[in-house]
């Protein structure tokens, strides 16, 4: 079997009314940087704030009285854990979910807040997907699985739908591929409607299992990464052959690009994106020249990322933007010393977040001191003024990446 437009637009017709149309609007200013036209389609302004509402809502309807009267089970990394419970409450029926043990805090708080029963099993996605899909026979539940599943598939098509028809003039999509239900939804129905259109995966470096079948080669995967949403090492037997079909090429991003799309779509957007909602645009900000001057849709799939860890990539990424600076800078070790680099850098407009005495750890002769100094800065050329101006005081100082 496969999925059809018309499959889509059937499950559009199901969802309508139950699923928010989410926001689907031109960003001028990554347009500007990257080169294309950039359109974002906001999947994180759901209610459980990702797409996989879209194919649970679809799949939990079609299912009949005595199904739902005996429950489903469901296996996620968190964001169709969300989408599962939070439809199953308001049908009515019973939700198991089993997750792996290092989902991030909020996503596991989110899902047990929807009603569902919770189960934190395996290392990551695939342990999981083994104990539920073993559970559901044990247990008599019916699985409503993440990606590889008719129902689930077409009702994340409908997202394609949207976007091709608020804007036909797209030539490009960019989506995220975990299993592949996404974007084996979503190309089935751009390519029904604009069958010129391109339509790009991406996938995170340290979990390339749809790239590698593409290609015919064997993938290595890693123990983790910042878009677990996508971190799935075994591709759906259903999605692979339709993305196969219709995806011009998975691109593969890296750990450091993903965390500098999350902090531009909070700076630019306003918008706050998990690793796997803003690995497309990683994808674009990695490939600019490749897409310059095209016209571009991208799914921002899902939102729920740990406060902690988002903490974390906006401190990194102030630090790689020259806005969060470290200075070494070598002084006498008497009174006085401190208070003269402390002048210096308020004359170049630095503010001294933090500051530390080196003086065992240093090599410098005894009765001098390294220092330490963390500075919010504008930018990498304010750090070099910063540096030439604590030089132009007399201080041996450089900066450090």
């Amino acid at each position: 079997m496969t999925v059809t437009l018309k499959d889509i637009q059937s499950a559009a017709e199901v969802i309508r009314g139950q699923v928010i149309e989410t926001p689907f609007l031109h960003s001028r200013t990554l347009s500007e940087i990257t080169g294309a036209e950039v359109h974002l389609k906001f999947e994180n302004h759901q209610f459980t704030a990702s797409f996989k509402e879209r194919g649970a809502f679809h799949k939990l309807s079609s299912l009949d009285a005595g199904e739902r009267a005996r429950g489903v089970i469901a296996c996620s990394a968190g964001n169709h854990a969300q989408g599962v419970a939070y439809h199953a409450k308001r049908l009515g029926i019973p939700a198991t979910i089993v997750m792996p043990r290092y989902t991030p805090f909020v996503k596991v708080e989110q899902t047990r807040g929807h009603g569902a029963e919770v189960i934190l099993e395996g290392d990551n996605f695939d342990g999981a997907k083994d104990f539920a899909l073993k559970a559901a026979v044990e247990r008599g539940l019916t699985l409503v699985h993440p990606y590889n599943d008719e129902k689930i598939i077409a009702g994340a098509g409908t997202c394609g739908l949207e976007m091709l028809r608020d804007r036909p003039e797209l030539d490009t999509l960019i989506v995220a591929i975990g299993g592949g239900g996404l974007i084996a939804g979503i190309s089935t129905a751009a390519k029904a409607m604009k069958p010129s259109i391109e339509v790009f995966g991406v996938e995170v470096k340290r979990f390339p299992a749809m790239y590698h079948a593409m290609m015919g080669t064997t993938p290595e995967f890693a123990a983790s990464t910042i878009a677990e949403g996508i971190a799935v090492k075994e591709p759906g037997t259903l999605t692979l052959p339709i993305i196969r079909r219709n995806v011009k090429e998975v691109l593969l991003v890296d750990e450091g690009d993903i965390e500098e799309a999350i902090v531009m779509l909070l700076e630019i957007e306003k918008t706050v994106v998990e690793g796997a909602g803003a690995a497309p645009l990683a994808a674009l900000l990695r490939n600019r020249g490749r897409f310059a001057g095209k016209r571009i849709g991208i799914v921002l799939g899902g939102g729920n990322i740990d406060p902690l860890m988002l903490g974390e990539i906006i401190q990194r990424g102030m630090v790689r933007g020259g806005r969060l600076s470290r200075i070494l800078v070598e002084i006498r070790d008497v009174p006085g010393s401190l208070a003269k680099v402390a002048a210096c850098v308020a004359e170049s407009n630095g503010n001294i977040e933090e500051v530390r005495h080196l003086r065992a750890f240093t090599h410098l002769a005894v009765q001098n001191a390294e220092l330490e100094l963390v500075i919010k800065t504008r930018n990498r050329a304010h750090v070099g003024e910063i540096v030439a101006a604590l030089k132009g005081c007399g201080f041996n100082a450089r900066a450090q990446e």
